[in-house]
């Protein structure tokens, strides 16, 4: 049962950081979202979008906090570190 709750914070914690990347870029990009994402991958600024998208990861890890569903706050900071360290590799390797 515990590993069932971190695997489902895990998976709302990236749904939230890919919502977070879709939020940024649909507000703050005039082109589409395709095309936003050919250009970062092009330009080499992918990482910072996913690290600014990973900012929405608050939410529901503050939000299973306060409910005390603590293994899917974990699951949702482990999705944030995953991520960071994807990052990290993509953008050193």
């Amino acid at each position: 049962m515990i590993k069932q709750n971190i695997f489902t914070g895990f998976l709302t914690g990236i749904a939230a950081n890919i919502a977070g990347v879709m939020l940024y870029i649909s507000l703050l990009s005039n082109a589409d979202i395709d095309a936003t994402l050919k250009d970062a991958v092009a330009n080499d600024y992918l990482g910072k979008i996913i690290a600014l998208g990973a900012v929405l990861n608050f939410l529901p890890f503050f939000v299973f906090l306060k409910k005390k569903q603590n293994y899917h706050a974990r699951g949702v900071l482990l999705a944030t570190v995953s991520i960071a360290v994807a990052v990290a590799i993509y953008k050193f390797v």
